[in-house]
């Protein structure tokens, strides 16, 4: 006899269990086994036999396609390899040529010094083989000074050298160069004296023309230069025109020159005449000062007086 159907059990049909996942995995590898094992049967009778296999009698065929299938990869890695160590080399290139251009620039600039020394020391012996040269064509005794310092303040007109009393030397005795007249001591220390020079304002030189030998005085003007003093307007005088000392200022020795005459103009009775100075009063170095024996030189003082 049949039971009669519930009308909830017939509209909702009871639902079937699931099963959990592991169960659900042992339950395919179940079925599955026999082909897995004949998969890796399969897969170990084709390594062997790539690795018996040879191509070409050039190796395994398990190598070749070993060789072929990371060749890209090892390519990769050779060029990377290369383009370091090429970077490496090229830096390290650099690095050297930079070194060595330190090293040449350290090297110029010692060449340098040294032809800067080796010029001041042959201009050196230049200039004392001159100052030698003049000393035996002179007619008078002279002494070679150093000069060691200028008077302070701009425009300055006098300068020190390093002989004195020490040295036998005294007020009045000229200063000379090859190049002409620089001036006179004015003041004598124990070692060392003050030279008076030909463009202060408180100097004068008994000075004559070179071409006629007219008579004139030089005096100092302070800014560099001198001036010829008393020389009438009617006598020639033309630039370019040098000045010698007269002797008849009983200091400098006749012949000397003074300098050159830069520019002429006409005044009221004298002309103007500008002398510029032969000696370089502005870079002296080495001088000679005209010594003269004690006797001399006082007569030369009673003369003044």
């Amino acid at each position: 006899m049949l039971r009669e159907l519930n009308s909830s059990e017939f509209t909702h049909p009871a639902a079937p269990a699931t099963r959990d996942a592991p169960e659900v995995m042992q339950a395919f590898v179940a079925r599955h086994v026999p082909a897995m094992v004949l998969m890796s049967v399969l897969l170990a009778q084709f390594l062997l036999l790539s690795f018996q296999i040879t191509r070409n009698h050039r190796g395994p065929l398990i190598k070749l396609w070993a060789v072929r299938l990371l060749d890209p990869f090892d390519r990769s890695l050779r060029g990377v390899s290369d383009a370091t160590a090429r970077a490496w080399e090229t830096y390290h290139g650099l690095w050297g040529a930079e070194r060595q251009n330190q090293e040449l620039q350290t090297r110029l600039v010692e060449a340098r010094f040294r032809i800067q020394q080796l010029s001041e020391q042959a201009a050196e012996a230049e200039r004392l083989r001159a100052l030698l040269d003049f000393k035996t064509r002179a007619g008078f005794s002279t002494q070679a000074a150093e000069v060691i310092a200028a008077s302070p303040g701009d425009g300055s007109a006098a300068v020190y050298i390093d002989k004195g009393a020490d040295e036998d030397l005294a007020a009045d005795e000229p200063v000379i160069t090859p190049q002409g007249v620089v001036g006179k001591i004015v003041a004598v220390l124990p070692h060392a004296s003050q030279v008076l020079l030909v463009t202060d304002s408180a100097s004068g030189v008994g000075a004559m023309l070179g071409s006629d030998h007219v008579q004139g005085v030089v005096k100092g003007t302070g800014d560099g230069l001198c001036r010829l003093d008393y020389i009438m307007n009617g006598e020639s005088v033309s630039p370019g025109e040098p000045v010698l000392t007269s002797g008849l200022d009983q200091i400098y020795p006749k012949g000397l020159l003074i300098g050159t005459v830069a520019q002429v103009q006409d005044g009221n009775i004298y002309k103007r005449v500008t002398v510029r100075p032969a000696a370089p009063l502005d870079r002296l170095e080495m001088v000679l000062v005209v010594t003269r024996p004690p006797a001399a030189a006082g007569e030369a003082a009673d003369l003044r007086r």
